[in-house]
């Protein structure tokens, strides 16, 4: 019988990198953000688009890390065998911190381009919960790779998602200090301590633990 599969997707402007202290037991695979077809591509069409690398038929996880997350449920509309696991991530657009949603209400976002993130990379470090040495040096330099008309247009989708009717509930993944995407007041299956929005680096031992369980114990 063959393994599980695990498809992984990153948050906003990561990649593979942040995927590299996970040991899962299976076939991974990491699905790589495609550039939009335009400023305005409807993230719907988006995630049909990224979601041609997932076979139909196939029984898999996908795992979505932050903005990844949205994709993955937008992805397991499509694929209706995908179960989806989502970390330091949002179920729902009510889940959006009043900051964030005082920005997609009046717009303020478009006044702070991301490139600005490139020019405080200690504040994003706050954030997002990075400890110094490997992990601060990793975030920079994703930070600086990240292409900022995609950042843009991924902003704007996160900010505008309406949400998505899921067929079974994902399973999440959240820690008690994440500042970016604070989970309060909403059901976690695992929370885990002293976790912040990029524990998917820093936690990632007790993370690959969680989700070979998963793929063990649920068909």
């Amino acid at each position: 019988m063959a393994g599980p599969v695990f498809y992984l997707i990153p948050g906003l402007g990561a990649d593979e990198r942040v995927f590299r202290r996970l040991h899962l037991v299976g076939t991974v695979r990491v699905l790589d953000w495609l550039p939009p077809q335009s400023t305005t591509e409807p993230l719907a069409h988006y995630a049909a688009r990224l979601a041609e690398a997932v076979p139909v038929g196939e029984e898999c996880w996908l795992v979505g890390v932050s903005f990844g997350g949205i994709l993955a449920q937008e992805v397991a509309r499509l694929r209706p065998l995908a179960r989806v696991v989502l970390i330091s991530s949002l179920a729902s657009p009510v889940e959006l911190p009043f900051t964030l949603r005082l920005a997609r209400a009046t717009w303020l976002y478009r006044l702070f381009p991301p490139q600005l993130l490139k020019l405080m990379p200690r504040v994003a470090q706050w954030f997002f919960g990075a400890r110094n040495g490997t992990e601060y040096k990793l975030l920079h330099q994703i930070i600086q790779d990240t292409d900022p008309v995609f950042a843009q247009w991924a902003i704007r989708q996160l900010l505008q998602w309406p949400g998505v009717a899921a067929a079974r509930p994902a399973v999440r993944l959240h820690g008690t200090r994440d500042r970016l995407l604070p989970a309060r007041g909403v059901a976690v299956e695992y929370r885990l301590t002293r976790g912040g929005h990029f524990m998917i680096v820093s936690h990632a031992a007790e993370i690959s633990r969680i989700l070979n369980q998963l793929a063990a114990t649920q068909p």
